[in-house]
């Protein structure tokens, strides 16, 4: 069972509570998240949860506070958080051409992820524009409207990024 959202750590007492009750009846428990509101994560939480989705938006400190408004920090303190506590990560990896294709951020983040030891595959997800349409119906310009989706070889290139580092990516 897979708690997500928007963001499962916006509601902390609730998914501790619903992994808890999963957990009790025999589940496998995961919980996706972005990382940003890690230390919301209980002790009791984390031990009832089997594996974390963790989105990282970009390894790029600027790139990421312009996608999420926010700070990288956090997430990345809250996957090193999970690395000590032996938490089974799988880390999912949105790829927008223009924003978090660049290389060198790639890189960054591949060589982070290889010095987390649970860490068991990436998810390199080609950016879409299937919820276009949902802004259209409630009347807001979709942001990335004029953005392209990712060729497949560049998708590939960032796949081989990762497994470069000694990473299962796919």
């Amino acid at each position: 069972m897979t708690v997500t959202g928007g963001e499962a750590l916006l509601q902390p007492i609730f998914t501790a509570d619903l992994l808890r009750r999963c957990k009790e009846a025999g589940l496998h428990t995961a919980f996706d998240t972005s990382g940003f509101l890690g230390e919301r994560a209980t002790d009791e939480l984390l031990a009832d949860t089997d594996l974390v989705l963790l989105d990282i938006k970009s390894f790029d400190i600027r790139t990421y506070r312009n996608l999420t408004g926010g700070e990288l920090a956090p997430t990345l303190n809250f996957a090193t958080h999970l690395d000590r506590l032996g938490i089974p990560v799988r880390i999912r990896y949105v790829l927008v051409p223009g924003w978090t294709d660049a290389p060198e951020a790639v890189a960054g983040l591949a060589r982070f992820v290889a010095g987390l030891g649970n860490v068991d595959r990436v998810d390199v997800l080609p950016f879409h524009k299937l919820g276009a349409s949902k802004y259209e119906a409630l009347g807001i310009l979709f942001p990335l409207r004029d953005t392209p989706v990712p060729e497949p070889g560049s998708t590939e290139r960032v796949r081989e990024q990762f497994r470069e580092c000694g990473l299962a990516a796919y």
